[in-house]
C-alpha cells in the first residue's frame, strides 16, 4: 500500500511529501495522522535544521477528503472533529518547532491545503499554481488556521473577499498580496526549492526558534511584554555557540559556519 505522506531525511533537510496524487493530495484521517508523525519527528530530531514540505501530483493540496466527508454519514460531525484536531496539532508542531519550515506549491492549493501552505515561513509556488480558500463552496467555515494566517497575510478585507467569494488566485497575485513569498517558472521551482532548503539549514536555527516565537506572539501582545520577550530572546541567544560564531566570523569577514557552532 503506498504511503499517504513521504518523509525523507538528507542531512540537515527533512522533506514531507503529501503523497495522494490520484485524489489531489486531499486529506483524510491517514494522511492527516501521518503528517502528524512526521512533524513531530522533525521537531524532535536535533539533526534536522530545516522542514520542507511539498507534494506529488498536479496539485499541492485539494483540502479534505470530500468523499470521505460523505462516506462518513450521520457521523460527520466526529469525523471532523478527529480530522481537524489532527490537522491542527500539525500546524502547531509546525509552528512552535525551532526549525524553520519550507513550503513548496507544486500545483493548486484549496480549503486546508491553502492553510498548510501559509503555515511556512517562506513559501515558494509554480506559477502554475493557485490558491483558493474553498470553504463556503461546500458549506463549512474555515479550520487548520486559515482565519488566524490569511487575514495576518494579507489584511482583513482580502482576507473576508477571499473567504466569502471563494476566489482563485493565481500565483502572481498571491506573491504580490503577500500569500507567498515567491511564484517561480515551473521548471525553476526544484532548484529554488534547493536554494532556500540549503540556505534555510546553514541558518542559525537557534535564532531562528527564537524569532519564529516573536513572530507568531506578536499580534496579541501590547508593545512593552513584546518589548520583554525580545530583550529575554536576545539574551538567550547571545549564550548560543551560534552568536559566538556570527560574530566572530563578522569581525573576520567571513561566512558563519553555523552548522558546526550549533552546539559550542
Amino acid at each position: 500500500m503506498t504511503e499517504p505522506l513521504t518523509l525523507s531525511i538528507e542531512g540537515p533537510v527533512a522533506t514531507l511529501t503529501l503523497n495522494r496524487p490520484e485524489s489531489g493530495n486531499a486529506l483524510d484521517r491517514p494522511l492527516a495522522l501521518a503528517l502528524l508523525e512526521a512533524a513531530i519527528r522533525c521537531d524532535q530530531d536535533e539533526t534536522v535544521r530545516c522542514v520542507v514540505l511539498t507534494a506529488t501530483g498536479r496539485l499541492f493540496c485539494a483540502g479534505g477528503d470530500i468523499a470521505a466527508f460523505a462516506d462518513s454519514g450521520s457521523s460527520i460531525p466526529s469525523f471532523f472533529s478527529e480530522l481537524a484536531g489532527l490537522l491542527h496539532m500539525s500546524v502547531t508542531r509546525f509552528m512552535r518547532m525551532t526549525k524553520p519550515l519550507l513550503v513548496v506549491v507544486n500545483g493548486p492549493a484549496a480549503g486546508a491545503g491553502l492553510s498548510l501552505a501559509m503555515a511556512g515561513d517562506i513559501v515558494i509556488a509554480a506559477k502554475s499554481a493557485h490558491f483558493s480558500a474553498g470553504y463556503v463552496g461546500v458549506g463549512l467555515s474555515p479550520d487548520v488556521g486559515t482565519s488566524w494566517h490569511l487575514p495576518r497575510l494579507i489584511g482583513i478585507r482580502r482576507a473576508q473577499e477571499l473567504l466569502l467569494t471563494n476566489r482563485r488566485v493565481p500565483a502572481l497575485e498571491a506573491e504580490q498580496i503577500g500569500l507567498i513569498t515567491r511564484a517561480v517558472e515551473d521548471d525553476e521551482l526544484a532548484s529554488e526549492r534547493q536554494r532556500y532548503a540549503e540556505a534555510l539549514s546553514e541558518a542559525p536555527v537557534g535564532a531562528i526558534g527564537l524569532t519564529r516565537q516573536l513572530l507568531v506572539e506578536s499580534f496579541n501582545s501590547p508593545l512593552e511584554q513584546q518589548l520583554e520577550r525580545e530583550a529575554r530572546s536576545v539574551v538567550a541567544a547571545s549564550r548560543s555557540g551560534e552568536s559566538r560564531e556570527g560574530i566572530r566570523a563578522f569581525l573576520e569577514k567571513r561566512k558563519p559556519n553555523f552548522l558546526e557552532e550549533r552546539s559550542a
